[in-house]
This record gives C-alpha cells, structure tokens and sequence, in this order.
C-alpha cells in the first residue's frame, strides 16, 4: 500500500502535537481528550515556524484537542485550513488510558511485553496497531493525492498513529513498526514519493534530542 503515483514528488510530514499533562506525568491518553499545556503551546508555536517554511499545501489533524491545537498554530501562520477527521485520533487503548507507565506494568506486565514483542495486542482491550493503521493511512492517502506535484501535507496526529501510518506506508510489515523510534512533542517525520513508493526522509526532526514523553514511549 503506497498510493503514490510516480514522479510527482510529493511530501507527508507528520507532526505529533505538543506536550500535555498527561505526557508529563507518563499517563497513557489514547484516545482521552487532554488539552495541550502552555509549554504545549509554545512548542507548538515555535515548530509552527519551521514548518510554514516548507510551504505546505494543506492541512490534515486529529479532532482531539491536542492535535487540533497544534495544527491551529501552522494554520494562523499559513492562512491554511484544516481537515479535521476523527480516523487520526490516536490508538484507543480501553483499560490502559489514564494509567501511568509504572500502573500499566504493574497491572498488564505480561500484556505490554507481548506488544513490545511485536505480537498483536488489543491493550487494554482496545484496537490492534493494525486497526488503526487501517483508519489513518487511507485518510492521510487520500489526501496526499489531492496535493498538485512537488506538494506537501502536514498530518497532525499523535505518535503512536504516526507511527503505525510511516510503517504502513512504508509496506514494513506490523511486527516491524516497534522499529520506528517514537516521536518527541511537537516533533516530526517527513515521508516524499520515491519511484517505488514513499521513503522516510526525516525521522524525529524539529529540535535538539528531546525525552520521548507519551503513549509510544
């Protein structure tokens, strides 16, 4: 599944939102609404800068408020709309969300195990990586279609849809994705159109090494 259409010279960024209480206290969101902080805020800001000066065409987010959030800042310096659509929400993750990394361990040890192991896990009962792979990377396709050659799309999301969306797009099969480091916030990756499907170009980029705080940590 690549979806791309050769010698068009496309580009995806996709930008995971900035920092929230929850990521700083290790709290699992999943698909739990959690507002950005003021530090959020200003990464996103600063990252907003960079971004605008890769020119983009257009605009897609998750309808959760953090993600929202982020996009708004690209879109007030762009002049940009965004496309709002709930298939970008990050992974739901039932029982675990609300729980600290240590609560998680404490109460799904052998569960979380087998996921870092690469097996297929509904954590805390919720969706398989695969699941949400199956409802970000058609979106986020669709759109990089309609972009005009040499364009670019900035996908504000979160990191573990991220990164269930690079490894999909990249044609890695599922118990390869773990591969893929986590995002830092306000961070991103950057995918362009090669003559054989999409490429990662960038991974991680926008700052200094930063701590990976979140639900892909």
């Amino acid at each position: 599944m690549n979806g791309t259409k050769g010698g068009r010279g496309r580009r995806v960024v996709l930008w995971r939102h900035g920092q929230t209480a929850w990521n700083l206290e290790r709290r699992f969101q999943g698909n739990t609404d959690i507002e950005l902080t003021e530090n959020g805020v200003g990464q996103a800001r600063r990252a907003a800068r960079l971004l605008a000066s890769l020119k983009p065409h257009a605009i897609i987010a998750s309808d959760l408020a953090r993600a929202a959030a982020t996009a708004g800042e690209l879109a007030a310096i762009t002049g940009l709309g965004i496309a709002h659509d709930s298939a970008l929400r990050e992974t739901y993750a039932g029982s675990w969300q609300g729980l600290t990394h240590e609560e998680i361990l404490a109460q799904y040890g052998e569960q979380y195990t087998a996921w870092k192991r690469g097996e297929p896990v509904r954590r805390g009962g919720g969706e398989l990586e695969t699941e949400v792979a199956d409802r970000a990377a058609p979106v986020v396709l669709k759109h990089a279609d309609e972009l005009p050659d040499g364009g670019t799309l900035v996908v504000v999301s979160h990191g573990g849809t991220i990164r269930t969306t690079i490894g999909r797009l990249l044609g890695l099969e599922s118990h390869h994705w773990e591969g893929l480091g986590g995002l830092s916030n306000c961070c991103w990756s950057v995918l362009g159109e090669g003559e054989r499907g999409w490429r990662l170009l960038e991974h991680n980029a926008g700052t200094l090494p930063e701590p990976v705080l979140g639900d892909d940590d």
